[in-house]
């Protein structure tokens, strides 16, 4: 199985999911991408180790540069903003998660736990999909 995360800046949802995907499904090829790519969230970072998954050498890459051949199914984990386009021919999956980065900035355990809700919740679409 070849797998793609798709969401826009590539920083928290989709960089969670690569990890999480690639813990769970470690024969599998994972990837992820944005529209426009900037760099892995630091919260991210420490909500996945929260959960011993360490998501440092992984880094923010753009859709235009995915290979359509490396992908066999797009999952896009955009919730209230604008989803970069799936490629075409592949099976796409849509799981709307809210970017837990979205809102101003709060104190370090409120901002932490929405980043681990996020993660949770991809854990379990990913854990409840069967491919």
């Amino acid at each position: 199985m070849k797998l793609l995360f798709l969401c826009v800046a590539n920083s928290a949802r989709s960089q969670m999911a690569e990890g999480l995907a690639r813990d769970l499904y470690p024969h599998w090829q994972i990837q992820s991408a944005g529209s426009a790519p900037s760099k892995v969230n630091p919260w991210a970072i420490q909500a996945m180790d929260a959960s011993g998954i360490d998501i440092r050498s992984q880094s923010s890459k753009g859709a235009k540069h995915i290979d359509p051949e490396s992908v066999d199914v797009v999952i896009t984990l955009c919730a209230e903003e604008v989803c970069p386009l799936p490629l075409q021919g592949k099976t796409h999956l849509h799981w709307p998660i809210e970017d837990p980065d979205h809102k101003p900035a709060l104190d370090h355990q409120t901002m932490l736990n929405r980043f681990e809700i996020a993660r949770d919740l991809i854990r379990n679409r990913l854990v409840e999909w069967k491919p």
